[in-house]
């Protein structure tokens, strides 16, 4: 059912855990099937220099997390923003179609924590006028 790189992604995720003080936070999940996860991102001259996640799922959603963290460590925020599910998907040389709604949301985690980097800066931003 499952891809050998999904499985060794599964059994051996990379980047897990926590960011304390991130520089942004992600959190996405899909009710349906209670798949949760979020995405820590450290930002350091527009690259993303340190990833973790924390994923509540089944091996497909932890699968996605580890090799989302995977692609976008050391990219630009823009280059990040660019990775979408079905490349996320295509790394891990596929999902079973059933899996795709509900456990591929880790590109979306990746691109809410980016957006809320940016959020902070604006924010930041607007204080120090």
């Amino acid at each position: 059912m499952y891809t050998e790189k999904v499985m060794d992604h599964f059994r051996n995720p990379r980047n897990m855990g926590e960011i304390p003080n991130a520089d942004g936070v992600g959190t996405v999940g899909n009710p349906v099937c209670g798949d949760m996860m979020t995405i820590y991102i450290k930002v350091k001259d527009n690259r993303i220099e340190d990833i973790k996640f924390k994923t509540f799922g089944c091996g497909a959603a932890v699968a996605t997390s580890s090799m989302v963290t995977e692609l976008a460590k050391g990219k630009t925020l823009e280059e990040a923003l660019k990775i979408t599910r079905a490349d996320v998907a295509s790394e891990l040389g596929g999902l079973p179609p059933i899996k795709m709604h509900c456990s591929n949301l880790a590109a979306d985690g990746l691109h809410a924590a980016i957006e809320d980097y940016y959020k902070k800066q604006k924010a930041n931003e607007g204080m120090k006028k």
